[in-house]
């Protein structure tokens, strides 16, 4: 730190040619004011000199003052705002931390700033949503990204649905909005259609979607990988989703019978092996034990609802009588089979997964009817 500002040098300020030794001494000042061991009237001097300096015509001169009073509480408003003002190299470090500067402040830099000062701005520590606001309003593509990873950003609902509006384009912005800690449901639920499969899999492990949605997001990303049906038909990827997910509770039994239901049994037997804590080559062949005996056994264990069993029974009973035909469009077939046999047992399946099921066996339908 240098060394505290004498009289001496208080008169050399004023006169002082070099560029270089203002700098150094404007160094000084702004370490006594930052620190706590001048008067009031030595406070009230430091700042007058600090005016006379935040217009000096050489920029290391401006630039040791935002770089030393950054954080100072004694830095007069106007200073600040001047320096904010200032070319990007001058202005960044005071708009990155001094709390001298308002929201107004702020709100007036990011509408007539560089984006430089806009990304700068996103990233301060508990930014408030007028200044959210403001930036998703006004600000370039980069400074949305910012803040957006900035978790202690205060953000509206109607900000960030303007975000998804304004940058629709921008994979850069969806997926720093689908990484936030915390998001609206509204928020999370349209970005579903607009992200990749592997942000479509983190919304629905890190945030509280409707139970519907979380099953078609899950099961739409997976259908792509649904050739044909196999006892081993499991990867990492998924078994590291299905783990997470029962980790935070969105697990569901709906889900895992639709899955079931809709052809996907890898993602039943990664599920049920999850839910009963048991590993998956283990839950496969009990799952598909004839008697049922293991079956019920593993239902049990994993506690799933006693009145979705006949379902899930009757599904599996499916899986193992028929499977994929090989002709054109065998999955489509396939699933309108279990989901009819499922459908006769309505009575013993939850409104809400009829209903889905009843949906997906006219999309079905319409396709290849079910013979």
């Amino acid at each position: 730190m240098p060394a505290s500002l004498s009289a001496h040098d208080v008169s050399r300020l004023i006169s002082e040619p070099s560029p270089d030794m203002r700098a150094e001494l404007a160094g000084k000042l702004a370490a006594d004011l930052s620190g706590n061991g001048l008067t009031i009237a030595e406070v009230r001097m430091a700042q007058d000199i600090v005016r006379v300096l935040a217009r000096d015509v050489a920029e290391n001169v401006r630039m040791s003052l935002s770089r030393g009073l950054r954080h100072s509480p004694n830095l007069p408003r106007d200073v600040a705002l001047r320096l904010a003002d200032d070319i990007d190299d001058i202005a960044l470090p005071m708009l990155a931390d001094s709390l001298v500067l308002t929201d107004e402040d702020l709100i007036g830099i990011v509408r007539n700033g560089s984006p430089m000062k806009q990304e700068v701005i996103a990233s301060r520590n508990n930014l408030a949503a007028s200044v959210s606001d403001a930036l998703i309003a006004f600000g370039d593509e980069p400074a949305i990204v910012v803040l957006m990873a900035n978790n202690t950003a205060s953000i509206a609902d109607d900000s960030f649905n303007l975000a998804v509006t304004r940058f629709a384009g921008s994979n850069r912005v969806k997926e720093a909005m689908v990484l936030r800690d915390k998001l609206p449901i509204a928020v999370a639920e349209r970005l579903v259609t607009m992200v990749s499969k592997a942000l479509q899999a983190h919304l629905v492990q890190a945030h509280d979607l409707e139970p519907a949605t979380a099953a078609d997001i899950v099961l739409t990303a997976r259908e792509h990988a649904i050739v044909h049906l196999s006892l081993g038909a499991s990867d990492e990827d998924l078994r590291q989703m299905v783990t997470q997910m029962q980790r935070n509770g969105r697990l569901t039994p709906s889900l895992i019978l639709r899955a079931l239901c809709t052809g996907d049994i890898a993602f039943f037997e990664a599920g049920m092996a999850a839910k009963s804590d048991v590993p998956l080559d283990n839950a496969q062949i009990l799952i598909h034990e004839p008697s049922r005996r293991g079956l019920t056994a593993l239902y049990r264990k994993a506690e799933m609802p006693d009145s979705l069993f006949v379902a899930v029974r009757a599904a599996v009973d499916v899986v193992d009588e028929t499977g994929f035909d090989g002709e054109p469009r065998d999955l489509e077939r396939f699933r309108a089979r279990v989901i009819s046999r499922v459908l006769t047992l309505v009575e013993s399946v939850d409104q809400g997964d009829a209903d889905y099921l009843l949906g997906k066996l006219g999309d079905v339908l319409v396709h290849a009817p079910a013979e």
